[in-house]
């Protein structure tokens, strides 16, 4: 993911003098961030696809309504 500072300066001045340097070759342009590790992302995928399961199977039934209650006050209990 690229950094948030390639967005332009918000002083014009700085900004316009960002372009030209980087229209006349002064300024390299943002290299693209590093490709991620495919172990590291499918290691993190699996843990994602089990985590909800093993985690209700693990609780007892009075446990899971309360997570679920609090969801449901959190979801539908705001005023606004």
């Amino acid at each position: 993911m690229p950094k948030r500072s390639s967005k332009p300066p918000a002083d014009p001045n700085q900004a316009a003098k960002s372009i030209v340097e980087r229209v006349t070759g002064e300024q390299p342009a943002l290299e693209p961030a590093p490709d991620k590790n495919p172990a590291a992302q499918a290691l993190g995928r699996l843990g994602g696809l089990k985590g909800g399961k093993a985690r209700a199977a693990s609780m007892t039934p009075e446990e899971r309504k309360e997570v679920a209650r609090k969801a449901a006050e959190a979801r539908w209990g705001k005023k606004g």
